[in-house]
């Protein structure tokens, strides 16, 4: 994926100058260690029990009011190859969000994208049981097309169409293998991710999207802080399981 910052003033080349300075992606890699340390409760105590325990049951959500695995669901994977997949992605975008953004929203987006995915998954799907990261990371690519098209007077076409392409690839790959993706999670993710960026990023091309307000500051902490919590809960609820 390619990054070009399109400079044709001299307050726009100022202002993004440091936009494409990359320092280390922390939000980002805190959440990938969550995600990896559940990983690595599940498979030492069983995929199938792990995801019975804290796995985004629907029917157990419904009717034993089991709240919790509305997130729970989101830390846990289906296998190596899932949870590598979307650690993957989620270095990808997230480092994209931290560097061209603030670490605040890569925080917020995932969170809600996470939960607004698994609120739709829930509408459309009601006996299923889902679990992956999917929907937070398919949000973060909807908050960054709405960031490129939106600040497009600095970023390639190269780019956005790398975007396209990539949202236009998750849904075909879901179609594909309908029986396995929940496509429904994904597009909840997207539709969250893309509603926080027409909100949060400034309409002013030469506003610096990087600059965030302290209580904006506080949310991206307390959201960290949420999926941190999660994650511990779900090795409690893989570990406990009988």
């Amino acid at each position: 994926m390619s990054l070009d910052y399109v400079k044709d003033e001299p307050e726009a080349e100022d202002q993004m100058a440091g936009a494409a300075t990359m320092g280390f992606p922390l939000y980002t890699a805190i959440l990938i260690g969550c995600i990896a340390i559940v990983s690595i409760a599940q498979l030492s105590f069983g995929l199938n029990a792990s995801i019975e325990a804290a796995g985004f049951d629907k029917p157990l959500f419904r009717v034993n009011h089991e709240y919790w695995r509305l997130l729970t669901g989101a830390a846990l994977h289906g296998g190596v190859l899932h949870v590598v997949m979307n650690g993957y992605a989620l270095y990808m975008f997230g480092r994209l969000i931290e560097m061209l953004s603030n670490r605040a929203h890569l925080a917020i987006v995932f969170l809600l994208a996470a939960v607004g995915g698994s609120i739709l998954s829930l509408i459309f799907m009601p006996d299923g049981v889902s679990v992956g990261a999917s929907g937070g990371i398919v949000g973060l690519l909807g908050y960054m097309a709405v960031y490129a098209f939106r600040r497009r007077d600095f970023i390639s076409p190269e780019f956005r169409r790398s975007l396209v392409f990539n949202i236009g690839f998750i849904f075909l790959y879901g179609i594909a293998l309908y029986e396995v993706i929940d496509n429904f999670g994904h597009l909840g993710g997207l539709i969250t991710g893309g509603i926080y960026g027409l909100i949060q990023i400034p309409s002013d091309p030469y506003t610096d999207p990087r600059n965030a307000a302290p209580v904006t500051r506080v949310l991206g902490v307390a959201s960290l802080a949420i999926f941190i919590a999660t994650s511990i809960l779900s090795v409690l609820l893989i570990a406990n399981y009988r």
